[in-house]
Protein backbone atom coordinates (compact mmCIF):
# COMPACT_ATOMS: atom_id res chain seq x y z
CA UNK A 1 0.00 0.00 0.00
CA UNK A 2 1.29 3.61 -0.83
CA UNK A 3 1.61 6.17 1.37
CA UNK A 4 -1.20 7.63 -0.34
CA UNK A 5 -3.41 5.52 0.47
CA UNK A 6 -3.07 4.69 3.70
CA UNK A 7 -6.10 4.79 5.68
CA UNK A 8 -6.85 6.92 9.07
CA UNK A 9 -7.18 4.22 10.99
CA UNK A 10 -3.58 2.99 9.68
CA UNK A 11 -2.08 6.30 11.55
CA UNK A 12 -3.79 5.83 14.38
CA UNK A 13 -3.54 1.64 15.14
CA UNK A 14 -0.07 1.55 13.53
CA UNK A 15 2.40 1.97 16.79
CA UNK A 16 4.50 -0.80 15.31
CA UNK A 17 8.39 0.63 16.69
CA UNK A 18 10.32 0.51 13.53
CA UNK A 19 14.33 -1.35 13.59
CA UNK A 20 17.17 0.56 14.93
CA UNK A 21 18.46 1.11 11.43
CA UNK A 22 15.80 2.65 9.39
CA UNK A 23 15.04 5.32 11.36
CA UNK A 24 18.47 7.13 12.98
CA UNK A 25 18.31 10.32 11.35
CA UNK A 26 19.66 13.01 13.22
CA UNK A 27 17.54 15.05 15.57
CA UNK A 28 18.66 18.13 13.84
CA UNK A 29 17.89 17.14 10.35
CA UNK A 30 14.75 16.04 12.03
CA UNK A 31 13.76 19.36 13.54
CA UNK A 32 14.40 21.37 10.30
CA UNK A 33 11.87 18.74 8.13
CA UNK A 34 9.31 18.92 10.79
CA UNK A 35 9.67 23.15 10.79
CA UNK A 36 9.80 23.03 6.99
CA UNK A 37 6.68 24.98 5.66
CA UNK A 38 6.62 22.82 2.84
CA UNK A 39 6.51 19.37 4.42
CA UNK A 40 3.69 17.37 2.76
CA UNK A 41 1.14 15.38 4.72
CA UNK A 42 2.54 12.16 3.50
CA UNK A 43 6.15 12.94 4.43
CA UNK A 44 3.98 14.69 7.96
CA UNK A 45 2.15 11.07 8.42
CA UNK A 46 5.26 8.79 7.46
CA UNK A 47 7.18 10.67 10.17
CA UNK A 48 4.37 10.15 12.49
CA UNK A 49 3.87 6.33 12.30
CA UNK A 50 7.35 6.11 13.58
CA UNK A 51 6.84 5.37 17.44
CA UNK A 52 10.06 6.23 19.09
CA UNK A 53 9.75 9.75 17.57
CA UNK A 54 11.34 12.38 20.02
CA UNK A 55 9.17 14.58 21.70
CA UNK A 56 10.87 17.88 20.55
CA UNK A 57 10.46 16.80 17.15
CA UNK A 58 6.54 16.59 17.24
CA UNK A 59 6.50 20.00 19.50
CA UNK A 60 7.84 21.14 16.28
CA UNK A 61 5.72 19.81 14.08
CA UNK A 62 2.30 21.26 16.22
CA UNK A 63 4.35 24.86 15.16
CA UNK A 64 3.98 23.65 11.81
CA UNK A 65 0.75 25.59 10.97
CA UNK A 66 0.41 24.31 6.95
CA UNK A 67 1.02 21.27 7.93
CA UNK A 68 -1.26 21.04 10.47
CA UNK A 69 -3.91 22.16 7.79
CA UNK A 70 -4.81 19.04 7.29
CA UNK A 71 -7.18 16.35 9.61
CA UNK A 72 -5.26 13.35 9.05
CA UNK A 73 -2.12 15.06 10.84
CA UNK A 74 -3.54 16.97 13.62
CA UNK A 75 -4.98 13.23 14.71
CA UNK A 76 -1.89 11.33 14.29
CA UNK A 77 0.28 14.20 16.21
CA UNK A 78 -2.74 13.64 19.06
CA UNK A 79 -2.30 9.75 18.93
CA UNK A 80 1.39 9.78 18.92
CA UNK A 81 2.97 8.62 22.54
CA UNK A 82 5.24 10.99 22.60
CA UNK A 83 3.80 14.40 21.67
CA UNK A 84 3.72 16.01 24.81
CA UNK A 85 0.52 16.82 26.90
CA UNK A 86 0.65 20.31 26.11
CA UNK A 87 0.57 20.00 23.06
CA UNK A 88 -2.20 16.59 22.12
CA UNK A 89 -4.70 18.04 24.23
CA UNK A 90 -5.79 21.66 23.14
CA UNK A 91 -5.12 19.57 19.49
CA UNK A 92 -8.34 17.25 20.38
CA UNK A 93 -10.73 20.35 21.46
CA UNK A 94 -10.56 21.06 18.32
CA UNK A 95 -11.89 17.45 16.85
CA UNK A 96 -14.80 16.16 15.94
CA UNK A 97 -17.07 13.42 17.91
CA UNK A 98 -15.73 10.40 16.38
CA UNK A 99 -12.03 11.92 16.05
CA UNK A 100 -11.95 12.18 19.90
CA UNK A 101 -13.38 8.30 20.49
CA UNK A 102 -10.32 7.23 18.14
CA UNK A 103 -7.86 9.06 19.63
CA UNK A 104 -8.80 8.23 23.09
CA UNK A 105 -8.80 4.36 22.27
CA UNK A 106 -5.59 4.80 20.21
CA UNK A 107 -3.30 1.79 22.06
CA UNK A 108 -0.05 4.37 21.70
CA UNK A 109 -2.09 7.55 23.60
CA UNK A 110 -0.83 8.23 27.36
CA UNK A 111 -3.03 7.12 30.08
CA UNK A 112 -3.60 11.11 30.97
CA UNK A 113 -4.08 11.99 27.37
CA UNK A 114 -7.24 9.33 27.20
CA UNK A 115 -8.41 10.55 30.33
CA UNK A 116 -8.24 14.47 28.94
CA UNK A 117 -10.10 13.59 25.47
CA UNK A 118 -12.15 11.28 27.06
CA UNK A 119 -13.10 14.10 29.41
CA UNK A 120 -13.34 16.69 26.55
CA UNK A 121 -16.03 13.71 24.43
CA UNK A 122 -18.05 14.04 28.16
CA UNK A 123 -18.29 17.09 28.27
CA UNK A 124 -20.24 17.46 24.93
CA UNK A 125 -22.67 14.59 24.88
CA UNK A 126 -25.57 16.56 25.46
CA UNK A 127 -24.91 18.42 21.83
CA UNK A 128 -24.50 15.00 20.11
CA UNK A 129 -27.10 13.29 18.01
CA UNK A 130 -28.77 9.77 18.91
CA UNK A 131 -27.20 8.62 15.77
CA UNK A 132 -23.74 9.77 17.73
CA UNK A 133 -24.54 8.76 21.12
CA UNK A 134 -25.79 4.97 19.80
CA UNK A 135 -21.98 4.85 17.99
CA UNK A 136 -20.27 5.93 21.00
CA UNK A 137 -21.98 3.51 23.56
CA UNK A 138 -21.33 1.08 21.18
CA UNK A 139 -17.37 1.98 20.79
CA UNK A 140 -15.99 4.55 22.92
CA UNK A 141 -13.82 3.81 26.10
CA UNK A 142 -15.85 2.92 29.23
CA UNK A 143 -15.57 5.69 30.34
CA UNK A 144 -17.95 7.45 27.77
CA UNK A 145 -20.27 4.01 28.26
CA UNK A 146 -20.44 4.63 31.62
CA UNK A 147 -21.20 8.73 31.31
CA UNK A 148 -23.73 7.83 28.89
CA UNK A 149 -25.50 5.68 31.35
CA UNK A 150 -25.98 8.50 33.47
CA UNK A 151 -26.77 11.05 30.58
CA UNK A 152 -29.77 9.17 29.16
CA UNK A 153 -31.52 8.50 32.70
CA UNK A 154 -34.01 11.61 32.50
CA UNK A 155 -34.62 12.10 28.50
CA UNK A 156 -38.23 13.79 29.22
CA UNK A 157 -36.48 16.64 31.53
CA UNK A 158 -33.36 16.88 28.88
CA UNK A 159 -35.55 17.22 26.61
CA UNK A 160 -37.78 19.83 28.06
CA UNK A 161 -34.22 21.82 28.73
CA UNK A 162 -32.72 21.62 25.49
CA UNK A 163 -36.12 22.92 23.82
CA UNK A 164 -36.22 25.95 26.49
CA UNK A 165 -40.20 25.40 26.89
CA UNK A 166 -42.66 22.48 27.48
CA UNK A 167 -45.14 21.77 24.32
CA UNK A 168 -48.14 23.32 24.13
CA UNK A 169 -49.73 20.25 23.83
CA UNK A 170 -50.13 17.73 26.27
CA UNK A 171 -50.21 14.70 24.12
CA UNK A 172 -47.17 16.18 22.01
CA UNK A 173 -45.11 16.46 25.08
CA UNK A 174 -46.09 12.20 26.07
CA UNK A 175 -45.32 11.17 22.43
CA UNK A 176 -41.65 13.32 22.79
CA UNK A 177 -41.16 12.16 25.77
CA UNK A 178 -41.94 8.63 25.21
CA UNK A 179 -39.90 8.65 21.85
CA UNK A 180 -37.12 10.14 24.19
CA UNK A 181 -37.16 7.46 26.47
CA UNK A 182 -36.79 4.84 23.96
CA UNK A 183 -34.26 6.42 22.52
CA UNK A 184 -32.38 6.99 25.69
CA UNK A 185 -33.03 2.66 26.50
CA UNK A 186 -31.63 1.76 23.42
CA UNK A 187 -28.33 4.07 24.06
CA UNK A 188 -28.38 2.45 27.64
CA UNK A 189 -28.85 -1.01 26.24
CA UNK A 190 -25.85 -0.10 23.75
CA UNK A 191 -23.21 1.56 26.54
CA UNK A 192 -24.09 -1.82 28.70
CA UNK A 193 -22.91 -4.06 25.95
CA UNK A 194 -19.55 -1.52 25.61
CA UNK A 195 -16.72 -4.14 25.82
CA UNK A 196 -14.49 -1.03 27.33
CA UNK A 197 -17.09 -1.06 29.93
CA UNK A 198 -15.17 -2.79 33.30
CA UNK A 199 -17.10 -3.82 36.46
CA UNK A 200 -16.00 -0.79 38.53
CA UNK A 201 -17.22 1.89 35.99
CA UNK A 202 -20.75 -0.17 36.30
CA UNK A 203 -20.88 0.23 39.87
CA UNK A 204 -19.76 3.61 40.31
CA UNK A 205 -22.67 4.40 37.72
CA UNK A 206 -25.46 3.13 39.67
CA UNK A 207 -24.31 4.14 42.89
CA UNK A 208 -24.44 8.07 41.28
CA UNK A 209 -26.73 10.11 42.77
CA UNK A 210 -27.91 10.63 39.24
CA UNK A 211 -28.59 7.03 39.00
CA UNK A 212 -32.39 6.59 38.60
CA UNK A 213 -34.57 3.54 38.28
CA UNK A 214 -34.09 2.89 34.23
CA UNK A 215 -30.34 2.85 34.77
CA UNK A 216 -30.69 0.05 38.44
CA UNK A 217 -33.47 -1.95 36.44
CA UNK A 218 -31.27 -2.06 33.47
CA UNK A 219 -28.08 -3.09 35.10
CA UNK A 220 -30.15 -5.23 37.46
CA UNK A 221 -31.56 -7.71 34.32
CA UNK A 222 -28.43 -7.38 31.84
CA UNK A 223 -27.36 -11.23 31.53
CA UNK A 224 -23.77 -9.87 32.10
CA UNK A 225 -23.43 -7.67 34.84
CA UNK A 226 -26.59 -9.14 36.82
CA UNK A 227 -24.74 -12.05 37.73
CA UNK A 228 -21.49 -9.99 38.93
CA UNK A 229 -21.25 -10.61 42.96
CA UNK A 230 -19.64 -6.89 43.75
CA UNK A 231 -22.61 -5.35 41.08
CA UNK A 232 -25.38 -7.34 42.87
CA UNK A 233 -24.10 -6.15 46.66
CA UNK A 234 -24.22 -2.14 44.61
CA UNK A 235 -27.56 -2.55 43.37
CA UNK A 236 -28.76 -3.42 46.75
CA UNK A 237 -27.30 -0.30 48.04
CA UNK A 238 -30.03 1.82 45.59
CA UNK A 239 -33.49 2.92 46.24
CA UNK A 240 -34.49 1.11 43.02
CA UNK A 241 -34.08 -1.91 42.81
CA UNK A 242 -37.09 -4.25 43.14
CA UNK A 243 -37.91 -6.37 45.56
CA UNK A 244 -37.87 -10.01 43.37
CA UNK A 245 -34.46 -8.79 42.16
CA UNK A 246 -33.55 -8.29 45.60
CA UNK A 247 -34.61 -11.28 47.35
CA UNK A 248 -32.76 -13.22 44.30
CA UNK A 249 -29.20 -10.97 44.59
CA UNK A 250 -29.46 -11.54 48.94
CA UNK A 251 -28.87 -15.01 48.42
CA UNK A 252 -25.92 -15.30 47.95
CA UNK A 253 -24.50 -12.50 50.70
CA UNK A 254 -23.68 -13.42 53.98
CA UNK A 255 -26.25 -12.29 56.86
CA UNK A 256 -23.41 -9.54 58.62
CA UNK A 257 -22.63 -8.03 54.84
CA UNK A 258 -26.44 -8.09 53.63
CA UNK A 259 -26.93 -6.26 56.98
CA UNK A 260 -24.01 -4.00 56.94
CA UNK A 261 -25.09 -3.31 53.46
CA UNK A 262 -28.98 -2.28 54.09
CA UNK A 263 -27.44 -0.37 56.74
CA UNK A 264 -26.47 2.38 54.16
CA UNK A 265 -28.95 1.54 51.77
CA UNK A 266 -31.97 4.02 50.96
CA UNK A 267 -34.04 0.40 49.99
CA UNK A 268 -38.05 1.17 51.42
CA UNK A 269 -38.22 -0.53 54.88
CA UNK A 270 -40.48 -3.12 53.72
CA UNK A 271 -37.90 -4.40 51.43
CA UNK A 272 -34.82 -4.01 53.84
CA UNK A 273 -37.05 -6.16 56.50
CA UNK A 274 -38.03 -9.05 54.16
CA UNK A 275 -34.55 -9.65 53.02
CA UNK A 276 -33.34 -10.05 56.57
CA UNK A 277 -36.66 -12.21 57.41
CA UNK A 278 -35.51 -14.49 54.19
CA UNK A 279 -32.25 -14.71 55.08
CA UNK A 280 -32.86 -15.46 58.65
CA UNK A 281 -35.41 -18.22 57.69
CA UNK A 282 -32.72 -19.81 55.39
CA UNK A 283 -29.59 -19.51 57.69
Amino acid sequence: MSENEMSEEGVLEDARPPSATCFAPALADLLRTVADPALTEDLALALLKHADLPSEVLEQLAKNSNALKTRKVRIALASHGHTPRHVSVPLARQFYTFDLMKVALSPGVPADVKVAVDDILIARLEMVTVGERLTLARRASGRVAAALLLEEENPGRKNDRQNGRKNDREHHHQAKTAEAVARATRVMRCALENPHLTESLVIHAVLERAAGAALVHAVAQHEKWSRRREIRAALLRTEHLSLARALEFSREISTARLQELLSSSPLPAKIKEQLLRQKNETT
